[in-house]
């Protein structure tokens, strides 16, 4: 698997070391603020954590080691200023599945999906309170809870599908002023039917759609996809 420019493609069978790096809820954050943000000191980033100067540098310099992040252009020379290196990471699911440090990878980067998509919630919500999004925004936006019954090889028509309507639509709205940093979380989570009385871990599951874009299941992470996004 190579990596590009845009997305860093993570092999379990050559990059363990990087994944055990990455495999700690720090450092994916702050990847994930300097991929959102753009570059930042350690001391920036300490405060928007809530860590320590010393802890943000640290990991910050644990993720240079393996590439994820470098130095970025510093704007007085006193404290050095770090970028991403790439907008997304990726890899195969089912090559992750076949060592015990790509599952960790995988389990702990979907729970910071999550996390992050709890907090683009709350930010959306703020910023459409506060008047710093239009009214044209109310009724595109939204979260989608839905269960087909699907193949396999239907969810991966449908991840291919997403991805290439995405960059089309990407590409179009490039330079439109109404354009605005979307948070696109996409999801495709199959599970077992459980027997009458086991319990069924799915149960909280609404099927609820709300507004025009809430029906087309959507909803990325901060800038992590495995083979199936």
């Amino acid at each position: 698997m190579e990596s590009d420019e845009h997305k860093r493609v993570l092999d379990p069978e050559h990059d363990t070391a990087a994944l055990k790096a990455l495999t700690h809820p720090l450092r994916i954050r702050l990847l994930g603020l300097l991929r959102q943000d753009g570059p930042a000191t350690a001391s920036e980033l300490a405060v928007r954590t809530g860590e320590s100067s010393a802890s943000a540098s640290y990991h910050l310099r644990v993720l240079a080691k393996y590439r994820f992040i470098a130095e970025a252009e510093h704007r007085d020379g006193r404290e050095r200023r770090w970028r991403a290196l790439h907008t997304v990471t990726s890899w195969s699911n089912e090559s992750m599945e076949s060592s015990s440090a790509g599952r960790a990878f995988v389990s702990l980067a979907r729970r910071r999906q999550i996390e992050h998509l709890e907090s683009s919630l709350a930010q959306h919500e703020s910023d459409m309170a506060a008047g710093r999004l239009g009214p044209e925004w109310v009724e595109p936006s939204g979260i989608s809870d839905l269960m087909p019954r699907l193949t396999p090889g239907s969810v991966e028509e449908l991840w291919a599908a997403v991805a290439a309507k995405l960059e089309e639509l990407t590409a179009r709205d490039a330079d439109d002023p109404d354009a605005q940093r979307v948070v696109l979380l996409t999801a495709a989570l199959p599970v077992a039917p459980h027997e009458q009385g086991d319990l069924d871990l799915g149960a909280t599951g609404s099927a609820l759609s709300a507004g025009s874009a809430g029906s087309a299941g959507s909803a990325e992470s901060g800038g992590d996809e495995g083979d199936d996004s």
